[in-house]
């Protein structure tokens, strides 16, 4: 009896240890996530559905909206290649230099994106850069145009393919690669038929977090660009000015760039299976 009574006690402490920690994580989330998107989307709408739709309908709100995307769609696409082809290297083979490799990859986490903009101005600036002279010779303009943005918006999602890809990849090993080469598959066949069958959900979780970061860079974009109003101005650098100078429109522009990174995150997560989620 008396060890039945010490285990309900145990049980107990222990399910209040974990709807202490559930309510610390949700107010943590509510606090930091909830409220913040909350107050934004209050704000948009305090004035009406016609004042929204004047702010994110302006030309030049139209302009960044689109050079936002062309950015994002251009960097995703580079950074999935890339992603594939590293997490293979990574994940498949043992090399000299395998672990700095891995650490050079979390770089982007880690050091501030206004940082990564002022060394991309100090590589391909158009007067004193390393390579900026020569290539603006060659009529190639990097700085203050969109070769710049679209760099710095990969440098910045770099890590995000990669690591949804590794831990799957190692998980898997290598035996169905294996027997496929043992029945004579070639290298893209079983890219095609079981890498990539194996990796998908991985694969579109990776590209839909580099989409999101993608859409929302703003220090590196911001020192690169030169935020030229209907040129080289994307949706955060607009969100931004808006702000700044005190005119209407920051928190309609801020919604929609908002919705549609959480509208693509909530849509793969419904999508994926569950028995596929790692």
């Amino acid at each position: 009896m008396a060890s039945a009574g010490v285990g309900t006690v145990a049980t107990k402490q222990r399910r209040s240890t974990r709807a202490g920690l559930r309510t610390i994580a949700v107010l943590y989330i509510v606090i930091l996530v909830a409220v913040p998107l909350g107050l934004i989307f209050a704000r948009t709408f305090e004035q009406g559905w016609s004042v929204f739709w004047a702010a994110i309908s302006t030309p030049d709100a139209v302009h960044a909206f689109r050079l936002t995307g062309e950015i994002a769609l251009m960097a995703v696409a580079i950074n999935t290649v890339f992603g594939i082809g590293v997490a293979l290297l990574l994940a498949r083979y043992r090399f000299p230099g395998r672990r700095l490799f891995n650490v050079l990859l979390d770089i982007p986490v880690s050091v501030s994106p206004i940082v990564v903009g002022l060394a991309l101005v100090l590589v391909y600036g158009p007067t004193q850069g390393w390579f900026g002279p020569g290539l603006s010779d060659a009529g190639l303009q990097v700085i203050f145009a969109t070769p710049g943005m679209v760099l710095a918006t990969c440098f910045v999602s770099l890590p995000l393919v990669v690591r949804e890809l590794v831990p799957v990849l190692q998980e898997e090993g290598l035996d169905q690669e294996i027997a496929a080469r043992s029945l004579g598959a070639n290298a893209w066949q079983r890219f095609v038929r079981i890498t990539l069958p194996t990796v998908r959900w991985a694969l579109a979780y990776g590209v839909v977090l580099s989409l999101a970061r993608a859409i929302g860079e703003f220090g590196a974009v911001r020192v690169v660009s030169g935020d030229v109003i209907g040129q080289t101005q994307t949706g955060t650098l607009r969100v931004a000015d808006l702000a700044e100078q005190g005119e209407p429109g920051a928190y309609q522009v801020a919604l929609v760039l908002v919705l549609f990174a959480v509208a693509c995150i909530v849509g793969i997560s419904l999508l994926r299976p569950r028995e596929k989620k790692i």
